[in-house]
């Protein structure tokens, strides 16, 4: 396999390797369905405190020292609710929503059988290493449930850390668990904010964005150094194979400021 020096390949998890955009939007239909039959909302009233909860979710500031992400997101629910249909909090409706949301979503993270294909083909020649932000309790819930963890050489998970994607640290915190220099390394993943600005910011050999809509955006910032539609191209652009990849010109280190103020809420997988 052609690739070019590249020791060891960083991952992203939601919507790199596992669907997790797909599995919110089955576990939020399921909701729909419950909030309906089971207690009296109409339609409407089904979709808006759904609705709400996304939107909460999106804006989501979790400190683990103060609250654990379970109270958070019942919290959430509770005031979707309340904000919905008015009168009393109601925290054992919002407990039953929150639990069927989160059991529903975890049931449909799977590992596509060609990813795990991918991943094993790759792990001959390179290590692999999973690379996720988000809650410690919410993405080793998400590791499990897609049962991923023999993949990989090693896994770390932002919340368990001082400083999440994009910072250097956390990049360079993986190099040392491999044993490996920043320039041996690829970072793949969904996120311009996180996952591509991440691994300019450590300088790693090349960034890998997942464009699933093929056609990239005009002024896209930052640069990636390549650009896939599928998680499964990988192979073919570390093999160097015409017509795979979408190659960038290399990225300018004047460039490669971060906006904290940005946020690429597509790739949140809460």
């Amino acid at each position: 396999m052609g690739l070019q020096g590249i020791k060891a390949v960083f991952f992203d998890l939601d919507n790199t390797l596992i669907d997790t955009a797909a599995a919110g939007r089955k576990a939020i239909e399921e909701v729909i369905k419950a909030l309906q039959s089971d207690h009296h909302c109409d339609e409407r009233e089904a979709h808006m405190i759904c609705d709400k909860v996304q939107a909460k979710l999106l804006k989501e500031c979790h400190d683990p020292s103060k609250m654990c992400i379970t109270d958070l997101r019942i919290q959430h629910w509770e005031e979707a609710i309340q904000e919905t249909k008015g009168g009393r909090a109601n925290r054992n409706l919002a407990s039953e929503c929150y639990f069927l949301w989160k059991t529903t979503r975890l049931q449909h993270l799977t590992l596509a059988e060609e990813t795990r294909g991918m991943l094993n083909d790759l792990r001959k020649d390179v290590h692999l290493l999973l690379l996720t932000n988000g809650d410690t309790q919410t993405q080793r819930e998400k590791i499990e449930a897609c049962a991923c963890q023999p993949y990989f050489d090693a896994i770390v998970v932002g919340g368990e850390q001082k400083e999440e994607k994009p910072a250097s640290s956390i990049f360079l915190h993986c190099c040392e668990l491999l044993g490996v220099q920043p320039e041996d390394c690829v970072m793949v993943g969904d996120s311009l904010d996180t996952d591509i600005q991440g691994g300019l910011n450590a300088g790693l050999k090349a960034t890998v964005w997942i464009n699933r809509t093929v056609t990239a955006p005009k002024d896209t910032f930052p640069v990636p150094h390549y650009i896939i539609s599928s998680v499964l191209d990988l192979p073919g652009l570390l093999q160097n194979k015409e017509g795979v990849n979408s190659e960038i010109n290399q990225v300018s280190s004047s460039c490669n400021a971060y906006d904290s103020s940005s946020k690429d809420y597509r790739s949140l997988g809460y």
